[in-house]
């Protein structure tokens, strides 16, 4: 299996060289379009290589992604939380309600009724 991830690894490098090889063109980014530029009055713009532009969009698309499952799964995180804080209560209780009832019986029983 180790391999196989190698393997894959290998590919996908060649895959993101060669196509960073083929797209070494610098491309002109600005934040607005022309018309909307010039009516605000921000004229920000940065040329880049074509592939940092890829490969900067990619990055950031798996961050989004990321951070979207991760607000998208919160609420089966806390429901879980929850679920384990009261099981733990209930544990308590149970050990609790099991010592009041073998008050009387001899530690050694009241251990392996427990462990039962």
């Amino acid at each position: 299996m180790r391999y196989i991830r190698y393997a894959f690894l290998g590919v996908l490098a060649v895959v993101l060289i060669s196509m960073a090889l083929a797209n070494r063109e610098l491309v002109i980014l600005k934040l607005l379009p022309a018309p909307l530029d010039e009516l605000v009055g921000i004229n920000y713009a940065m040329t880049l290589p074509m592939f940092v532009v890829i490969f900067a969009a990619i990055a950031s698309g798996l961050l989004i992604g990321f951070c979207w499952e991760w607000m998208r799964e919160h609420k089966h995180r806390s429901g879980k939380s929850f679920a384990e804080r009261e099981l733990d209560s209930i544990k308590r209780e149970m050990r609790r309600l099991k010592g009041r009832q073998s008050g009387d019986k001899d530690e050694v029983l009241a251990l392996l009724d427990e462990a039962g």
